[in-house]
């Protein structure tokens, strides 16, 4: 491992931008990316929250989980764009995430003044001319505020657009923030067609190529088992105020059926992450490479990143029961 990192540093001090796709990205030397992935220790964490809020119901506890944990400090939340059968296409499924946020912000009592963005209209296309989004400029302007002795974490759990797109913009912010991102699946499975990734192609492989301090929370086969069930969540989150009341009726409406039925909540595992990351463990690997087949490659002279590779799902999810009330 020492003749990897070695390698790798030469790389960064030879290079000094880094190439991707036409584009230019600072470089970030292995030192200072490794040194960055380690888990914050400072309290409380600088964070943003994007998110495509109403894909399904996993955002909606992703948020509240944020929100309600004295452990961050959620500086701002972005809508993120989706298409599926809840949205026409990205701009729709953008807006009704924003709507979404507004709701959740309502029931918990928070202005979303300064603090609730609309994202990307679109997914990423234009590399060069990258959307100026209310939300891609807010995270320009607060990442450019920070340090890499003190970033910025950017916990995502939509496509990767809007982060990518502020990446474009200024490209100089990846030496000031940290990328959680809940997309794409492990490195040995044998395709990279999860939703969050293949969503936005062109915004995922920037994240892998770019060399921003980036963890990765693969969904299958690590994220797939944070599941929980109708009666946990009457047991524990009904009657906790009008939020826990509206998490609880979304989770039961998404499925008719709850015999035998579980549900896996995966965007509160990038939250998750940021408070503790020992409920998490993860291993530093080389970033792997995007395909234009919805693979991954591999070089073991990439920039490295930190992977998650198993969820302790019950210290999370009591992590969680126990701070609802004090949404109440």
């Amino acid at each position: 491992m020492k003749t990897v990192f070695s390698a790798a540093l030469v790389l960064n001090v030879l290079v000094a931008w880094l190439p991707v796709f036409g584009q230019r990205f600072p470089s970030v030397s292995e030192n200072q990316r490794i040194d960055m992935l380690k888990p914050p220790t400072g309290r409380p964490v600088k964070m943003v929250l994007d998110t495509d809020t109403y894909n399904e119901i996993d955002d909606q506890f992703a948020l509240v989980y944020a929100l309600i944990s004295p452990e961050l400090d959620v500086k701002a939340v972005y809508a993120a764009p989706f298409k599926n059968s809840r949205s026409s296409g990205p701009g729709d499924g953008m807006e009704k995430s924003y709507e979404e946020i507004l709701r959740i912000l309502s029931k918990l009592g928070r202005s979303p003044d300064g603090f609730a963005f609309k994202g990307s209209s679109s997914y990423l296309t234009d590399l060069r001319n990258p959307e100026k989004s209310p939300a891609a400029m807010d995270l320009v302007a607060r990442a450019k505020k920070c340090s890499p002795e003190d970033p910025l974490y950017v916990a995502a759990v939509g496509a990767i657009t809007n982060v990518s797109n502020a990446i474009l913009i200024d490209p100089s912010i990846i030496r000031n923030i940290v990328v959680v991102w809940l997309g794409g699946n492990g490195h040995n499975w044998p395709h990279q067609r999860e939703f969050n990734f293949r969503q936005d192609l062109n915004a995922s492989r920037i994240i892998f190529d770019c060399g921003v301090p980036f963890v990765q929370l693969p969904c299958t086969p690590v994220v797939t088992h944070f599941r929980t069930t109708v009666p946990e969540m009457e047991a524990h989150v009904g009657g906790r105020g009008p939020i826990g009341d509206y998490l609880l009726e979304i989770f039961k409406d998404y499925k008719k059926d709850h015999f035998g039925w579980s549900k896996v909540l995966w965007d509160m595992t990038a939250v998750a992450w940021v408070i503790d990351a020992k409920w998490l463990p993860s291993d530093l690997v080389h970033s792997p490479i995007v395909t234009d087949n919805y693979t991954f490659s591999f070089d073991k002279s990439r920039h490295l990143i930190r992977a998650v590779n198993f969820v302790n799902r019950d210290p999370i999810f009591r992590d969680f029961f126990t701070k609802l009330p004090e949404a109440r």
